[in-house]
């Protein structure tokens, strides 16, 4: 959970722009869209597959080159 403390003098705006900075660190934004839409297990592991075989193939173009 993310909490913010308005501080002395500080303009709602500023609050806001410090709130947005403190969402986007904790990951919450990622796990929102992340959990938007309901995917299945088979799909999960798919899309890790294949970040693992990207992954794979950009370090030997890297350690080939």
């Amino acid at each position: 959970m993310v909490k913010l403390v308005v501080r002395d003098r500080e303009s709602i705006q500023e609050a806001v722009r410090r709130f947005r900075k403190l969402v986007e660190r904790s990951g919450i934004k990622k796990e929102m869209r992340r959990r938007e839409y309901y995917e299945k297990p088979s799909e999960t592991k798919r899309r890790a597959r294949l970040r693992a075989e990207r992954r794979g193939r950009r370090t030997r173009m890297l350690a080939g080159g």
